[in-house]
């Protein structure tokens, strides 16, 4: 069984060695190393820092509770999944079965057949690799300071490694809890600023008429109130990076000014006469469309082309695909020692619902319902009900039909935000005609705007002589057997 050349680590752990179960280990591939008692197994772990382990721990040789007690260092140890190997009898001691529930990821009846016995001590040893793999892929990312080895973070931390490098504005996109203020810090720890000041300003959650003093600041005198000098953000930022969060909240009247201070690089103070120079790099950042708001009138175009020079977008958690196990076991982590829990990891339920739950909140909302779990859990795995997740187990697989109008649906979606709405270019896009997609977005449930001249009732012929009736029936069965959305890493609706 390949394991992504990581070694198969895995210590067997008897009073009296059993040659011959080691032998069967040793012949199935793993690389065996014995010891008598859990100080031997620290032993063997400490000489190899850093490489997970499995460790199988055969019940069977009578250990006592005296006995098991000494284990509590090494069952403890994060990067060790521990397998109990027990007789069919032991299962109804409870010493035996609360060692199971509370330090082992599985146990095995022995003797069993050898491939049950490779797939269970595999899948502790995978489970290990989880554990304590979620730091070795953090530190090998180029996005410093941010959990993430999935390709949509990789390429932002390759797009970020050369925004790093220019002066120029960015604006970082992307949906509530993705994480845009620690792309702006990771950004601004890799430019020629990162020894001077980052300051952040969060524009939504300031009020309308204090905005301008905070981004500027103020002269004594200026208003009522106002008993001294203060310095405004962007005169503290000055010689290194002004972070401007939810810039698409930021009022039509303040607007004007930010935008006066990004062309002349100047400013004045409230009740203030002079001209304040300052040297920053602006990085702005929303979960808004910036378009849609100029469209409406409600941002100005010119401040958001001063703003967008370069443009990253923050992937949401739904697409960064395993990223979402190591943030998991990096917030257990936390807030395990914050809480001084001795919780070992997430029960297979709560792994399954992890990745299933669409996660509208992303990495926040993640965060949220880990340190939920770790004070709620009344085990040593966090399951899904901890979490406040439905186990995937109890919710009914989907039909043929159901598949395939999700993976419609979610073609759609994609094509749609790819080309911001613009249904010409999406069809072109999905290689039907405008009216076949605005059938197929009838049916699937998704708004459509009319002005861009699609009409419900009209069923033209498609130009290779089909109806749009015909060539949508032909495109469902496409999208079915391109599989269902979750399989091609698309959004859901907002």
């Amino acid at each position: 069984m390949a394991d992504g050349g990581v070694g198969r680590n895995l210590v067997y752990v008897a009073q009296a060695g059993r040659r011959a179960l080691s032998a069967r280990l040793q012949a199935l591939g793993w690389k065996v190393q014995a010891a008598p008692d859990g100080k031997g197994v620290l032993r063997i772990v400490q000489r190899q820092a850093g490489q997970p382990f499995a460790a199988l721990l055969d019940l069977r040789e009578g250990f006592t509770e005296q006995d098991l007690a000494t284990f509590g260092p090494a069952l403890a140890a994060g990067n060790v999944g521990w397998l109990a190997g027990v007789s069919a009898e032991q299962l109804d001691q409870p010493a035996v079965r609360r060692l199971i529930r509370d330090y082992c990821y599985d146990y095995i009846t022995l003797p069993c057949p050898e491939n049950v016995l490779d797939t269970v001590i595999g899948h502790a040893h995978g489970m290990a690799r989880l554990a304590c793999g979620w730091a070795e892929r953090r530190a090998g990312t180029a996005l410093d300071g941010i959990i993430g080895a999935s390709p949509a973070m990789q390429t932002l931390g390759r797009v970020l490694g050369k925004a790093a490098m220019t002066e120029a504005p960015v604006f970082i996109a992307g949906e509530t809890g993705t994480g845009k203020e620690l792309a702006a810090q990771a950004l601004h720890r890799q430019s020629r600023r990162k020894d001077l000041p980052f300051v952040a300003i969060n524009c939504g959650a300031i009020p309308h008429s204090l905005i301008q003093s905070e981004l500027f600041g103020y002269e004594r005198g200026a208003f009522t109130g106002a008993q001294q000098r203060k310095l405004g953000r962007i005169e503290m930022a000055n010689g290194g990076t002004l972070f401007l969060d939810e810039i698409g909240d930021l009022p039509m009247e303040s607007q004007a000014a930010l935008l006066r201070f990004l062309q002349e690089g100047a400013f004045e103070r409230l009740g203030g006469h002079d001209t304040i120079r300052v040297d920053v790099r602006v990085v702005s950042a929303t979960h808004h469309d910036l378009e849609a708001a100029i469209a409406k009138g409600t941002f100005r175009a010119d401040l958001y082309h001063r703003l967008c020079v370069l443009r990253l977008q923050q992937p949401p958690l739904r697409e960064r695909g395993g990223d979402i196990d190591l943030l998991a076991a990096h917030a257990l982590t936390c807030y395990s020692a914050e809480g001084q829990r001795a919780i070992k990891g997430f029960a297979p339920c709560a792994r399954q619902a992890l990745h299933v739950y669409p996660w509208p909140g992303n990495v926040r909302e993640l965060i949220n319902r880990v340190r939920q779990a770790v004070v709620m859990s009344d085990g040593r795995l966090i399951t899904a009900a901890d979490l406040g997740l439905q186990a995937p187990s109890s919710v009914d697989p989907p039909t043929l039909d159901e598949a395939r109008a999700q993976a419609t649906r979610g073609t759609i979606e994609a094509a749609l935000r790819r080309h911001r709405g613009r249904l010409v270019d999406a069809a072109r896009d999905l290689d039907i005609s405008r009216v076949t997609l605005y059938r197929l977005m009838q049916r699937h449930g998704l708004q459509a705007d009319d002005s861009d001249g699609a009409t419900q009732a009209a069923l033209p012929l498609h130009p290779g002589g089909r109806r749009a009736s015909d060539e949508a029936a032909a495109f469902d069965a496409r999208a079915g057997r391109m599989g269902p959305p979750a399989s091609r890493r698309l959004l859901s609706v907002a």
